[in-house]
């Protein structure tokens, strides 16, 4: 039961509550036109885009992308460069484009409830096991680079 406890999961769980708001819980309400199917498009290709250049940089450092997981090795190359969560950065922007995408002006709320989830079930202890095992260069990586953007 432990891999239900993933973000990916978490992820497919808001954008089902992002979905049942648009299609049954609209009550008419829109961003307005087309600029939003546009701007939508664009984060979920961005949020595409992260998580693959992250995979990328796991896959080079030959450590785990689990999150559950003990990381062989600290990665701060690539897009780790600009985000410590480029793959939560990139879950984010997916919900918040199919929101956009969706019209689910009331499924707004979700993007920062779905922040704190990440933050408080994942993040938040990934972070505390690379600092008991890199020590000074993680407290010297989190000093260079931001968790989110």
């Amino acid at each position: 039961m432990k891999w239900l406890d993933t973000p990916p999961v978490w992820l497919i769980g808001f954008l089902a509550l992002t979905w049942i708001q648009a299609h049954h819980f609209g009550f008419g309400l829109g961003f307005g036109g087309a600029w939003s199917d546009f701007v939508g498009g664009l984060l979920v290709g961005g949020g595409f885009l992260l998580i693959g250049l992250a995979a990328l940089e796991f896959r080079r450092a030959r450590t785990t992308i689990i999150p559950h997981l003990e990381a062989e090795r600290m990665i701060t190359s690539g897009i780790f460069r600009r985000s410590r969560n480029p793959i939560y950065l990139g879950d984010a922007l997916i919900l918040a484009g199919f929101i956009l995408r969706w019209e689910a002006v009331l499924a707004l709320i979700l993007v920062p409830v779905f922040v704190w989830v990440i933050e408080t079930r994942f993040i938040i202890k990934e972070e505390n096991m690379l600092r008991r095992k890199f020590r000074a260069d993680f407290a010297r990586y989190c000093q260079k680079t931001r968790r989110w953007l």
